[in-house]
């Protein structure tokens, strides 16, 4: 009882989409055979043969010998089915409801499948269209877990990347005895308490987002001091979005790097964002290098790889990334079209 209940539970949307064809089916079959809807005994049974070997077809033959692929036996055994539909047909039926017409002469097997096999043949293709959309859905549910795999794998990358940069830097400066030491730990502890408790989802609010843009960007400005010119210029018309978190943050962090590790002073970080009332966020990150050194890599590395591919599975087809450099000046600008938390 226990497990037939259990059936019915797993199986209920199924189940009534088998009722609905075979409702539906009935009503062709029964127009079929005078031109009228008319429930009539000899139609119910009649069409009951034929429904009951559909279902022996989709709850027997396919799942334990089509779906092994065992083509042959599964053609043999549903040749032995449509055989003992067509004896019932013919030999049990026919006599009983027309004994003096019908049940008198055997029309002969093609006629009897061309009367058979479309009614066994609606069943069978019901349940081939609902496995399929039943398939579609679970390969659809593992994608979505393999994307959010790859995603929470490429987060876990990016905090130890920008963790292990800034110990490098505030090392650097513990051992100069840097009267900024404290500052830099207090920046750098808002940091990593966002990276750490605030931006656990795949989305963020932007506000938050671009608040911790901002403390980052004064994390390092407290280190260059004034080496350089830092600016950083927002603009948004609604805030009412959300953003996949640490994204726009490995451009930043990539700017800082570059600029600090070719260039002594004169160093320059222009960081502009701005978000339309639709929700198009156009983020621009410039900073100036010196040609004498290694810029090849500016545009490669495992941030940037990160970032490209969070990009392409949180935003496909709604982003555009564009990376230059051009007299010495490197700039990334990404569009985006953010998504809306209301």
């Amino acid at each position: 009882m226990t497990k037939g209940f259990t059936f019915l539970k797993n199986n209920f949307p199924e189940i009534i989409f088998q009722i609905i064809a075979a409702v539906i089916s009935f009503i062709f079959y029964s127009y079929s055979q005078d031109d009228s809807i008319k429930i009539a005994p000899y139609k119910v049974s009649f069409f009951l043969n034929y429904a009951f070997a559909a279902m022996i077809i989709n709850y027997v033959l396919l799942p334990k010998i089509y779906s092994k692929k065992k083509f042959f036996l599964f053609f043999i055994a549903m040749s032995l089915i449509v055989s003992i539909v067509i004896m019932v047909d013919e030999f049990i039926l026919e006599p009983i409801y027309f004994p003096y017409t019908r049940g008198t002469y055997f029309p002969g097997v093609l006629f009897t499948l061309i009367e058979t096999l479309p009614i066994i043949g609606f069943f069978v293709g019901c349940k081939f269209a609902w496995d399929f959309n039943s398939k579609q859905r679970e390969i659809e549910k593992l994608k979505n877990l393999v994307q959010e795999s790859e995603l929470q794998f490429l987060k876990s990358q990016i905090n130890p990347h920008f963790l292990f940069n800034n110990l490098n830097n505030l090392y650097a400066h513990a051992i100069e005895e840097s009267p900024k030491t404290p500052s830099i730990i207090l920046e750098l502890s808002s940091v990593l308490r966002y990276m750490l408790y605030d931006c656990k989802g795949n989305f963020v609010s932007l506000i938050k987002e671009i608040d911790h843009l901002q403390n980052y960007t004064a994390l390092h400005e407290l280190q260059i001091g004034h080496r350089g010119d830092i600016r950083f210029n927002t603009e948004i018309i609604s805030p009412d979005y959300v953003i996949a978190p640490l994204i726009l943050i490995v451009f930043i962090e990539n700017a800082f790097k570059h600029s600090t590790a070719s260039q002594s002073e004169n160093i320059i970080i222009d960081i502009e964002t701005k978000v339309t009332e639709t929700g198009l966020l156009t983020f621009c990150c410039k900073n100036s290098f010196l040609p004498n050194t290694n810029t090849s890599m500016l545009s490669h590395g495992i941030g940037l790889v990160n970032v490209k591919k969070r990009l392409q599975l949180l935003y496909p087809n709604t982003h555009e990334l564009q990376i230059t450099d051009i007299n010495n000046l490197f700039e990334v600008t990404l569009t985006v079209q953010l998504k809306s938390i209301k």
